[in-house]
């Protein structure tokens, strides 16, 4: 600035003031700069510390970045004390009782002397609570501890070992100096959610409940409506000495994000984690309630709710049964097959519990045991270790959840232990075992290694079947068979379809591109170097596709944002990601979830209730159920054209059908929307021959009210790829097997998606671009007659559910290398959107 002002012609103020003096000496005059100069630094250093004050300083106390704000904590810590010297007395059930409060108010001085001794908790302890008393005779306690924002830093100082340290050191000397001389043999401590901290004196949302041999029943506050925010409720429930509480909730709706809205159940009058029997949250079908048991006669169920979307809550129903112990579960089975399971099974098996079974059948024979259902989940448990609960057999544990365990003894007598220690239970196990002559383990079947039988035919065919591989090693390939390098067995046209079929690798080596190239998804090779190099080098634009960084190009494989921009990532529509800058790849994302939490088609089982509530039911005249469908919106489904386009115009007529929505069982509605149709839309290129375009979209009279039965399914972007290998569920109330009747139970089965080279082949090159296969080539499962129009649908990493496929055409139904053939519903996404906007 200065130099701009002397090119103006400008002179400096203190340049101009002194040219209207008298000339000075050069001693006096150089005195008289020097003072200046100080004064102005030290008004500018005056001016800079205003300037920072006021501006940047209050600035910044006014409005803090994110990581600057300090916030207070809490930490409570809950657990229970063993008193020797006192007699229990049943008036300390009764929180407002004189005894109750006595023993209550000693305890707190007491636990409130011992952290005032220790010089860390003394500077954070705020109270301590004795929440309850029971039989034995015990405490249950929890300790408050604030700190302030300035000591965050000592946060990690906070830990079970040093609060049960301190405690334990502590409350034997703090006792004995108590007006009752109290003697305490034993204290526990855990970390424990301060929302779950009650005083029983505090009679809010606070209940205490006596179980007897008849059901009574709790239920949350504002039930059936809806609980209020910032619920903190809690029941205490007692039973006879010697005796279980069995509590089961045939209503369960809380809302499903466990962090901030659940029920907690513990094995305890505490809320204390080590004695945790569950926490769940979301809603639960009528078919798979919420059922426990405890381990003796007290049980505390909480229920916490912060979010701002309140639920229902639920309806509870409680009872005393036998206490379980391990004299009463396990023993010795004799018979030559039958089955046992965990204690209480399908209900949650009981903490701190032990049972064993042994199996004894003839000399000469072995035992095999299948265990059908499987889950013993906890959390934070490596499942190779077991270290809490799990079953035991031949000195190897098992826990978590498995969908197949087969087991063979090497003699005549099997031993199964199970545990459960005393934190956290599950549903457990259901287990079948038999006899069998080790010489001929599988009669006229195959023997798997893991001990299970299979078909002969399915040895050696390329699949697992066994679980374990054990079918499909030490082959010999037949002429149209590949030799893997692993000694495996595939078709031969498996080979170099771009799908690793034996594993290893071999069947996709030495094909058409080199090591350096890359295969375009039509089969082109190009050089590996300009693989995402933002150039479409791939005709179809596959080398661009899924790159980690997104170049914008827009190709056959890229998501289409609505602003016109393209994503270069697989999948990319309702991912739970925004991808798109104007969002677009979230929006309309309300689909593809199942609001129930669920823990014939041939091969399939029964479906459970609101499992697959995007099914649909449709019934022509007075046929019943005749074909399938799918709901995309409340006011569209989306069905085959097969099911509509005949020789007889009648199928065509819209108001010769029904819909039914939300339906599980043929013969029961209730809970079931019926609808009017008022539209039928066939594509108009669909070949009755071929069965191309096969693919109908029916319009209804009235929308559909979504419930949680209920529910529309996602469709895919024309972009989305469904890999073949891909685990995907079909649906339908088809035939149970080829010229069967109709099942009265939605079914259900997981199929695998079959790659388009192999689809062709096994279909012998009927299908279509509009088609595509799966199933399973060795049989087995399959949909069929009555299943035609239903959903194919696959489940993504981010939990949302598409549609694939729609049920189309088959060659009987489960035949050997006779997959089902379903329309393609990528490359029809763009009619289904012109067609109804969804």
């Amino acid at each position: 600035m200065s130099s701009a002002a002397y090119d103006k012609g400008g002179r400096h103020e203190q340049v101009t003031f002194l040219t209207n003096q008298k000339k000075m000496s050069p001693k006096k005059k150089t005195g008289v700069v020097v003072g200046v100069l100080l004064a102005l630094l030290a008004l500018a250093a005056i001016a800079g510390l205003l300037i920072w004050l006021f501006l940047f300083k209050s600035k910044s106390e006014e409005s803090p970045t994110a990581s600057e704000v300090r916030v207070p904590a809490m930490r409570v810590y809950s657990g229970h004390m063993d008193l020797a010297n006192i007699e229990y007395n049943q008036a300390l059930e009764d929180p407002t009782s004189r005894e109750f409060v006595d023993l209550a108010d000693d305890l707190e001085e007491v636990l409130e002397a011992t952290y005032s001794q220790d010089p860390f908790f003394s500077k954070y302890y705020t109270k301590s609570v004795i929440s309850a008393f029971s039989e034995g005779l015990k405490a249950y306690h929890w300790t408050q501890f604030d700190i302030p924002a300035s000591d965050l830093e000592v946060l990690p100082r906070f830990t079970e070992e040093r609060v049960s340290q301190v405690l334990r050191s502590g409350v034997r000397r703090e006792g004995k100096r108590s007006a009752q001389q109290l003697l305490i043999t034993d204290i526990t401590a855990s970390a424990t959610d301060p929302r779950m901290a009650r005083s029983p004196r505090a009679k809010e949302c606070f209940f205490k409940l006596d179980a007897t041999d008849q059901v009574q029943t709790i239920t949350s506050p504002g039930f059936p409506k809806q609980y209020p925010p910032k619920t903190r409720c809690q029941w205490q429930i007692r039973a006879p000495e010697h005796t279980a509480i069995y509590m089961k909730f045939p209503f369960f709706h809380v809302e499903d994000d466990c962090s901030n809205d659940f029920v907690y159940i513990h094995d305890s009058l505490s809320p204390d984690e080590s004695q945790a029997i569950t926490k769940k949250c979301g809603q639960r079908p009528p078919t798979n309630p919420l059922e426990v048991v405890s381990s003796s006669n007290i049980m505390l169920v909480n229920l916490i709710s912060d979010s701002e979307i309140q639920r229902p809550g639920f309806k509870g129903e409680y009872s005393v049964i036998p206490i379980t112990t391990a004299r009463s579960c396990g023993g010795v089975l004799p018979a030559m097959a039958g089955n046992f399971s965990s204690p209480h099974y399908p209900s949650f098996y009981p903490p701190a519990l032990d049972c064993t079974w042994t199996i004894e059948v003839p000399e000469g024979l072995k035992v095999r045991v299948k265990f059908t259902m499987f889950r013993m989940k906890e959390p934070g448990v490596d499942i190779r270790i077991c270290n809490k609960d799990y079953v035991e057999v031949m000195g190897q544990k098992y826990c978590g959840e498995r969908s197949t365990l087969a087991l063979t003894s090497t003699t005549n007598k099997l031993k199964i232990e199970f545990h459960s220690d005393e934190s956290y239970t599950d549903k457990g196990f259901m287990a079948l075992y038999n006899a069998y002559d080790p010489g001929n383990p599988c009669p006229k079947q195959f023997a798997c290694a893991s001990g299970i039988c299979i078909s002969k035919e399915l040895q050696c065919d390329g699949w697992n079947d066994c679980g374990d591989m054990s079918d499909e090693r030490q082959c010999n390939c037949e002429k149209d068979q590949f030799a893997c390098a692993n000694g495996m067995c595939k078709p031969k046209y498996w080979v170099c379809d771009r799908v690793n079929d034996c594993g290893d690798g071999s069947d996709e080596e030495q094909c058409s591109c080199e090591e350096n190239e890359w295969k375009c998804g039509d089969g082109a090779c190009i050089s590996q170097d300009v693989v995402c190099n933002s150039k479409k080098d791939c005709s179809d634009g596959s080398d661009e596709s899924s790159c980690s960084e997104s170049s914008g190009m827009c190709t056959d494989f890229t998501f289409k944002c609505r602003s016109g921009e393209c994503v270069n990532k697989a999948n990319s529509e309702c991912d739970r990601v925004k991808d798109c800058p104007d969002g677009s790849d979230e929006q309309g994302c309300s689909c593809g979830i199942r609001p129930y939490k669920h823990n014939r088609i041939v091969g399939g089982e029964n479906a459970d209730i609101g499992e697959w509530p995007w099914q649909v039911s449709l019934h022509f005249r007075t046929s019943g159920h005749v074909c399938g469908a799918s709901i995309i919106s409340d006011t569209w489904l989306l069905s085959a054209a097969h099911c509509f386009k005949s020789a007889a115009p009648e199928y065509h007529d819209s108001q010769n059908w029904q819909t039914y929505s939300g339906m599980h069982d043929q013969y029961d509605q209730e809970d079931v929307q019926m609808r009017k149709l008022k539209t039928i839309i066939t594509h108009p290129d669909y070949n009755q021959m071929t069965y191309d375009y096969d693919i109908a979209l029916l319009e209804l009279r009235e929308p559909l009210e979504f419930t949680n039965t209920i529910h529309p399914i996602c469709l895919p972007d024309r972009t989305h790829v469904f890999p073949a290998g891909l685990p995907c569920w079909v649906t339908g109330w088809g035939t149970l097997r080829e010229g069967g009747r109709t099942a009265r139970i939605l079914q259900k089965a997981e199929v695998k998606i079959i790659n388009d080279t192999v689809c062709n082949v096994v279909t012998e090159g009927q299908v279509t671009s509009r088609m595509m296969c799966s199933g399973f080539l060795a049989g087995g499962v399959d949909a069929c007659q009555g299943d035609s129009g239903g959903p194919l649908v696959c489940r993504e990493e981010s939990g949302k559910w598409f549609q694939s496929g729609i049920v189309s055409w088959g060659e009987g139904c489960a035949r050997r290398n006779k997959p089902g053939v379903y329309s393609r519903v990528t490359k029809l996404r763009d009619w289904i959107r012109e067609t109804t906007g969804v």
